[in-house]
């Protein structure tokens, strides 16, 4: 049993694992000649974070719904642009737009979670993000959330020991999250930070944001007024000192912000399967799953990393 004090890391899976298809040269390949760039660079993602930030529990969060209908619902712009063109327009049926290398690894991931004793966990009608917040809210343990998105920073908690550790400038520029890095880095508070990215807007999300109000305004808006209630609430209110310009734009996008916080803020209340996510020795099944994985996918260097990292954990 570990000595370790507890903690809890949650990985937003495809978050990491686009990001090692990316990073690691497509060149990379099984025997067979199939690529396993991702799973290999995946594989050294966590055998790296697990050694620096020595988590008691692993769980990899998995988007079962990536576009979520009830999301597109009220945005329809919601991620349109990465829906396959051949694909069907409503969001249950929608295809995400993967690299043609990048889709077969993925049922490789899962089998190799499987076989190390991480845990993939998903909910039906909802994206890894949802899953994150709720594991993340729903625990008495410190939390490391493991994103390359920025919406996530919305759960940031020095309270309750939940940390972001982000790593969209790299796996060698991890930047680490708290009340206080988060509010010098955006101008922001955790709790003020969905309000702020539903008026910034995310290209990459398709959500169009406030027209003409940018991180600064959207930062000083809510210094000012607390939260987005607050500063809708001011622009309509001819008595409230803002500017005529901002208040115009304020009320231009009336429709959009009275929609746009449920969009992005993360659900923090699925019902979730039960599932063990310590960091426990492997079982001989799992030695021998892992073995005949790394053999047939030519993971070795990569998976004896792995293991080792998560061994001294166990």
């Amino acid at each position: 049993m570990t000595t370790q004090p507890e903690r809890r890391m949650l990985l937003d899976s495809a978050s990491l694992y686009f990001r090692a298809f990316f990073g690691v040269p497509d060149t990379v390949r099984a025997p067979n000649g199939d690529p396993v760039n991702a799973v290999r660079g995946l594989l050294d993602m966590i055998a790296r974070l697990t050694t620096e930030f020595q988590p008691t529990e692993i769980v990899a969060c998995w988007d079962d719904d990536w576009r979520p209908q009830w999301r597109v619902d009220l945005i329809p712009t919601y991620k349109t642009h990465r829906v396959a063109t051949e694909a069907p327009t409503d969001a249950d049926s929608a295809i995400e737009t993967v690299p043609d290398l990048l889709s077969p690894q993925v049922p490789v991931i899962r089998e190799v979670l499987a076989a190390l004793g991480i845990p993939v966990v998903g909910a039906a009608h909802h994206e890894a993000d949802d899953v994150i917040g709720t594991l993340a809210s729903h625990t008495d343990i410190p939390v490391d959330v493991i994103t390359g998105d920025r919406d996530l920073f919305q759960l940031v908690d020095d309270s309750r020991d939940v940390r972001v550790i982000y790593t969209g400038r790299g796996m060698a520029r991890l930047e680490i999250l708290t009340d206080a890095s988060l509010t010098a880095k955006t101008g922001v508070t955790p709790a003020q930070y969905a309000d702020f990215a539903a008026m910034r807007g995310d290209a990459s999300d398709g959500l169009p944001g406030v027209a003409g109000v940018g991180e600064k305004t959207a930062a000083t808006l809510l210094a000012e007024f607390g939260d987005l209630n607050g500063i809708v609430a001011a622009a309509a209110d001819p008595d409230v000192k803002l500017s005529a310009s901002v208040r115009a734009k304020i009320l231009t996008a009336a429709d959009y912000l009275l929609v746009a916080p449920a969009v992005v803020n993360v659900v923090r209340n699925l019902e979730l399967p039960a599932f063990d996510a310590r960091i426990r020795p492997q079982t001989p099944e799992q030695v021998a799953s892992l073995e005949r994985l790394s053999a047939e996918w030519g993971l070795e260097s990569s998976m004896k990393r792995v293991r080792q990292a998560l061994a001294t954990m166990a």
